[in-house]
């Protein structure tokens, strides 16, 4: 076995390239059974970032996309979206798929076995609208019986973010509502500004679903609505009166099981449990006894799915502490049965057909795959998505657990990704330079699988520490209720304490440590180049899509969704005004000393490109080397691969020119503001780390 070659920390050369990146960017999600077929949509990042929709036949043969370029089954519901499509088997006449278009956020009917001369053509159910943001739909489900599909209706009624309403609502499946508004017939009126797509008992007698407010985020509180379905052929929903839930309480999701049980998780014991529910008193009890770990999670997207109902009585559940993982859950034993096979990560999608249970998994080394288990004979198999390793696995990172200790003594839980690489080690005594990644949400957590734009990093020498800093989901109410009024600091903190630990131990070089977050990230990257809390910790910041200015972005500077999420990250505004001003990033812009990058889309209405470009305005002639990419065409999050590819190198080409560390095949990144070269070299890569010495180059 050969030995490996001591090469400094950076320098390792590494098959994962950044068109690798882009190309396996993203995972399927929405997985439905329609009759014994599966469907769900797929990435497809060389194709404009459109998602595709795949079909399964039960014959055993390949997953198929059904829809060419440039459909895109995306829903824009709440900007980040939901559940885009429902299906309905039909017998002698094949499926009929309902789904949004994103392009023009119409639904959509497709009959993709209708017999014709060519390829069957999908054909609208919804009219176009001119008006703000226009028609959107969300979370459906397909009722035969009405001729109807009955989701989630956003409508703009003006050109503000917040000139919206939503409300359960039935489209006509015959195309009567294509060029006629008046034809979509509402469920429910607009009683709540945020609404969950109806849910049919089985006997088709109740709807339930979940409903919130302005302050409230959903998971902060939800209330579960229930109503009666009346008779005939446009059933109408009476008697709305809420169940469960309320300031206070989340459900996250509710479903009827086939006996007629509503079921519901909510974290009314502190922990997202599942609990059975009185439809007529709304008494609740937990299934399986109450658990310290969570069985759901924050309701982001419309139409999450963490729990099914199996025919047997059993349920199927993602459950865990930092992680989520499925498991068949007896309700009146309380034993759990998890999934074998190695996968540790499931999303919040499930789909069952009979003792079948399909969703979308990954591993530390397994990419996300569309998995079934089979409940009956307790084996998992891939279906469709199936991993497939580009590179030597020896080339992904492995990560580690840990907790860390946060101010106070706290509790800060992180997955560090050290570097890896099957045939380079760093020099005696060297130590790699690490990155700390904040993720998103902030309500959110990180997880610990296959990540290639991690992969990407490690295998060139420097490490990945992902912190669930407070108000992080996967730890409990208590864990996430932390950040409460303390966005800015704690996250900060929190984030701090891990590179200032991983210095201590030795793990990771204290001269060259960065930060780097997107979206709620972004903003935590960000202040921590000006918060006191984490003075002289970061060496830069790579910075994307971000929050920067709290007052505008409070001030109508968001989309309608979160528009009132800082009451409870910061305090209302009324009560705590400057505190506006005092966490504002902008406000201690003369603090920025350090090298930033700074990537964002020009199409994003969550944190548009006038909030990231007030951080560069606000350091301009202070001498602080920095760069700024924008994006035609993308929103917020990137998708596109030609964007993956430039946002991953400009970002590598920040850390080499900013740690010293040389490299021939180096990014391309002009940083402005300080001279060529920040780090005492040039900006492809300056002088080598501090203790590293040098060594020949490796193949990889």
């Amino acid at each position: 076995m050969t030995e490996p070659v001591r090469a400094p920390y950076g320098t390792w050369p590494s098959p994962v390239d950044a068109a690798l990146v882009a190309e396996r960017h993203g995972r399927p999600e929405w997985v439905g059974a329609v009759g014994e077929e599966l469907w769900w949509t797929a990435p497809r990042p060389g194709e404009g970032g459109r998602r595709a929709l795949v079909r399964l036949r039960p014959d055993g043969g390949a997953p198929e996309p059904v829809l060419p370029p440039p459909w895109n089954v995306r829903s824009r519901v709440m900007e980040y979206g939901g559940r885009p499509w429902a299906g309905l088997a039909r017998e002698g006449e094949g499926p009929l798929i309902v789904f949004a278009h994103f392009a023009d956020q119409r639904l959509y009917a497709f009959e993709p076995d209708a017999p014709g001369a060519g390829p069957a053509v999908p054909r609208p159910l919804t009219p176009p609208s001119r008006v703000g943001g226009g028609l959107r739909w969300c979370d459906p489900v397909v009722v035969a019986q009405a001729g109807e599909v009955w989701c989630v209706l956003e409508e703009f009624t003006g050109e503000r973010p917040g000139d919206v309403r939503r409300m359960p609502a039935a489209v006509p499946l015959d195309g009567s509502a294509a060029r006629d508004r008046a034809a979509v017939r509402p469920l429910d009126g607009p009683r709540h500004r945020f609404v969950t797509g109806p849910r049919l008992s089985p006997d088709g007698r109740r709807a339930a679903w979940l409903a919130w407010d302005h302050p409230r985020m959903p998971w902060e509180g939800t209330e579960l609505k229930l109503a009666e379905v009346g008779a005939g052929l446009s059933p109408a929903l009476s008697g709305v009166r809420t169940v469960a839930g309320g300031p206070g309480e989340a459900v996250a999701q509710a479903e009827w099981a086939p006996d007629g049980t509503l079921l519901a998780a909510t974290d009314r014991t502190g922990w997202w449990n599942l609990h059975r529910v009185c439809a007529d008193t709304g008494a609740a009890e937990p299934v399986g006894g109450a658990r310290e770990e969570e069985c759901a999670g924050p309701l982001w997207e419309l139409g999450s799915r963490w729990f099914a109902p199996l025919a047997d009585g059993t349920v199927a559940v993602l459950r865990g502490r930092g992680a989520s993982r499925l498991g068949v859950l007896d309700p009146v034993s309380g034993e759990v049965a998890d999934a074998p096979g190695p996968w540790t990560e499931w999303a919040p999608t499930l789909a069952v057909r009979g003792g079948r249970v399909t969703g979308v998994a990954a591993a530390p080394g397994r990419g996300w795959e569309v998995v079934t288990l089979d409940t009956a004979t307790g084996r998992c198999r891939v279906v469709g998505e199936e991993h497939r390793d580009a590179v030597d696995p020896a080339y992904y990172p492995v990560p580690e657990e840990r907790v860390f200790a946060g101010p106070g003594g706290r509790e800060v839980h992180a997955r560090l990704h050290p570097p890896r690489h099957p045939r380079a080690v760093g020099p005696p005594g060297a130590a790699p330079p690490y990155v700390i990644w904040a993720h998103g949400g902030p309500t959110s957590r990180s997880t610990g699988v296959l990540d290639l734009e991690i992969a990407y990093f490690t295998s060139r020498g420097l490490g990945v520490a992902q912190v669930d800093y407070g108000g992080s989901t996967g730890w409990g109410r208590a864990y996430r209720e932390r950040l409460r009024g303390a966005w800015g600091v704690v996250d900060v903190e929190d984030c701090a304490a891990v590179a200032r630990a991983l210095a201590a131990e030795g793990a990771a070089d204290p001269a060259r440590l960065a930060i780097r977050g997107g979206s709620a990230g972004g903003w935590t990257a960000a202040c921590s180049l000006v918060s006191p809390a984490a003075a002289g910790v970061y060496a830069c910041a790579a910075i994307r899509y971000p929050v920067i200015d709290l007052a505008g972005w409070a001030d109508g500077g968001t989309h309608d969704f979160e528009s009132h999420y800082l009451e409870w990250l910061i305090g209302p505004p009324g009560e705590v005004p400057g505190l506006y001003r005092e966490r504002s990033p902008l406000t201690h812009a003369a603090r920025v000393a350090v090298p930033f990058l700074l990537l964002q889309g020009l199409d994003d209405a969550v944190c548009p490109p006038e909030q990231a470009a007030r951080l560069p305005a606000a350091v301009a002639g202070r001498g602080v080397p920095h760069a700024c990419l924008t994006f035609e065409g993308e929103g917020h999050g990137f998708r596109r691969a030609a964007t993956i590819r430039r946002a991953v190198e400009a970002e590598l080409a920040l850390y080499l020119a900013v740690f010293g560390i040389e490299r021939e095949d180096a990014p391309e990144l002009e940083l402005t503001g300080a001279g060529p070269d920040p780090s005492g070299g040039n900006a492809r890569g300056g002088r080598e780390g501090r203790g590293e010495g040098s060594a020949g180059m490796l193949e990889p």
